[in-house]
């Protein structure tokens, strides 16, 4: 034997493979499924039928699988800061929070506890080395890249994990489970935050943070509509704002511009949008991952998930904070979410976006 691989199993396809290829290549291979979300009687996440996946895929194997019940941690690392972001009028991404927090933090550790020589997840990336330290590095299927998630788990953290998805394409990791006769092979790929499962993200939200409604106002100032709780938007959002034809207005689709919390008032707009565009950011909570010692630097990065890598400059103040200058002007980047920072086929890490400046 290798030695012993504890995999993050979550009951889909990928992690599935990636136990899989693990146990053909010869380790000692133990599936750990993760509770992270207790159940409400309306089922916020699929947990029981994920589970159920998981030992199927597991006896298929023949590997041992466990499960760990890791929900107070997730209410307490990841969940109170996503409650804290939107009561601030900021849009966290709780996923990011997730694998810094629970994934490589006492997920990692259990694993070490039950004898772990490594531990590896369905990720789609890859690590590297540089200067005997891991690096972390994109996955040859661009569109299914994840680095973008990981941007702010530490260099430490990655240590003794594997990634053995990252340098295959998504229709090959199909196929493979297929092959093998693996009950997860047509499973549907996740999609959103588990602990919101189907439900309507407002009406999760409301359950919560009960909304205070105020006025919807345009870019003059002048009353357009009346919102349910700042919350509940997002800059740029065109859908659900509930503005009909206004007279003496342009008759386009409106979209969001400010949040202004100081009077509970939602700022939009209509038209092409020039009034989402920005030039710079600051951020806080630089993460680097790997060995990097500029403090002023150009590089590309991403703002939200699926947008296109964006040539910056980049200048690291103390404290962690950074400002990030843009080459071209860029739209709706939004408080809470990360800049996540590469440089070619290596990403560098990540920051929360503080301040946009228009």
């Amino acid at each position: 034997m290798l030695g012993r691989v504890v995999v993050g199993m979550s009951g889909g396809v990928d992690s599935s493979v990636a136990a899989l290829l693990l146990k053909e290549q010869g380790y000692d291979v133990v599936g750990l499924f993760m509770h992270n979300w207790e159940e409400e009687e309306n089922g916020a996440c699929t947990s029981a039928e994920d589970w159920a996946d998981v030992v199927g895929v597991c006896g298929k194997l023949g590997i041992p699988c466990y499960s760990v019940n890791f929900s107070e941690e997730y209410m307490n690392r990841v969940f109170s800061y996503f409650l804290s972001e939107y009561k601030k009028g900021r849009t966290p991404n709780p996923d990011v929070l997730c694998n810094r927090e629970i994934k490589f933090a006492p997920f990692k550790e259990y694993a070490l506890s039950l004898g772990a020589d490594f531990i590896a997840t369905g990720h789609y990336c890859d690590i590297g080395e540089q200067d005997g330290v891991p690096v972390l590095l994109k996955a040859a299927d661009q569109n299914k890249d994840q680095t973008y998630f990981l941007n702010q788990v530490t260099t430490d953290q990655l240590t003794r994990v594997m990634f053995p998805l990252g340098r295959m394409l998504k229709p090959e990791v199909r196929r493979i489970a297929e092959q093998n006769g693996l009950v997860t092979a047509k499973k549907k790929d996740s999609t959103g935050i588990c602990f919101i499962g189907e439900r309507k993200f407002r009406a999760f939200l409301s359950e919560y943070l009960p909304g205070q409604k105020g006025r919807i106002v345009d870019t003059h100032g002048k009353t357009v509509g009346e919102h349910f709780g700042l919350m509940y938007y997002t800059l740029g959002q065109r859908k659900g704002l509930g503005i009909g034809g206004v007279a003496g207005e342009e008759q386009s689709r409106w979209y969001v511009v400010e949040k202004r919390l100081s009077d509970n008032t939602l700022v939009v707009s209509c038209g092409e949008g020039e009034e989402l565009f920005s030039r710079a950011l600051k951020a806080g909570g630089l993460n680097i991952i790997g060995p990097w010692d500029k403090n002023k630097f150009e590089c590309t990065a991403k703002f939200r998930y699926r947008q296109a890598e964006q040539p910056v400059s980049v200048t690291v103040a103390g404290n962690d904070d950074v400002r990030i200058e843009f080459k071209t002007p860029q739209r709706a980047v939004t408080p809470g979410q990360y800049a996540v920072l590469y440089s070619g086929d290596r990403c560098l890490g990540g920051a929360v976006i503080d301040e946009v400046f228009k």
